[in-house]
């Protein structure tokens, strides 16, 4: 059994994902599936430890850690990644989400996991919003920053997230038609949206 945790960045989705594992005593997925596919990569852990999903997008920071490993690779210039470099780095998050998901009930943040998992019967997709106002409070206390310095953020990972999506899924991450379940955890709340899932989630039969 899977659940897959899609999130604007500043709804919660980290803390919501652990709450909803920690009820079912399931396997939670996240952050971990970066430092693997670094692993895999051939990245020494110092280069993934700052490795979180802010600012540049995914493929861009795994590119500039493995360009300071192998800068042959990827030349000076990390940021304009080659194509079939970032295509290598996201088939090999693929593989990573795939062998996390193949044993254990599971859940899954993030990482186009619901793209990548879609098509299973035994999967619940969710997808974690909040009003922008409220996530730029959230991300500006998380950052210490400005409320214009969280709304770029925001502006940036969310935009990241649904250009990834877009470009090697061809769907769109807004849509809510491609998610199960969508809720506003500006409105009710983390602790909600972790026992509205828990109710949801897809049982063995």
């Amino acid at each position: 059994m899977l659940i897959t945790i899609s999130r604007e960045y500043g709804a919660g989705g980290s803390t919501v994902a652990r709450m909803v594992a920690d009820t079912l005593r399931w396997r939670l997925v996240d952050n971990q599936v970066v430092e693997e596919v670094a692993r895999r990569a051939g990245m020494a852990p110092e280069e993934v430890a700052r490795l979180e999903e802010r600012g540049p997008s995914f493929i861009e920071r795994l590119a500039r850690a493995l360009t300071a490993a192998t800068p042959e690779l990827l030349g000076p210039e990390p940021l304009a990644v080659p194509e079939a470099e970032e295509s290598r780095l996201v088939k090999l998050t693929e593989q990573v989400v795939a062998d996390a998901c193949a044993d254990a009930d599971t859940v899954v943040v993030g990482r186009g996991a619901v793209a990548l998992l879609g098509r299973r019967d035994d999967t619940l997709h969710v997808k974690l919003v909040a009003p922008i106002d409220h996530r730029i409070r959230i991300v500006a206390d998380r950052l210490g920053s400005d409320e214009e310095a969280a709304q770029k953020r925001i502006r940036d990972v969310d935009g990241h997230r649904r250009r990834y999506h877009r470009q090697w899924y061809d769907r769109d991450w807004g849509d809510p038609i491609g998610y199960h379940l969508t809720i506003n955890t500006g409105r009710i709340g983390l602790e909600h949206a972790a026992d509205l899932i828990v109710a949801a989630a897809p049982r063995a039969s």
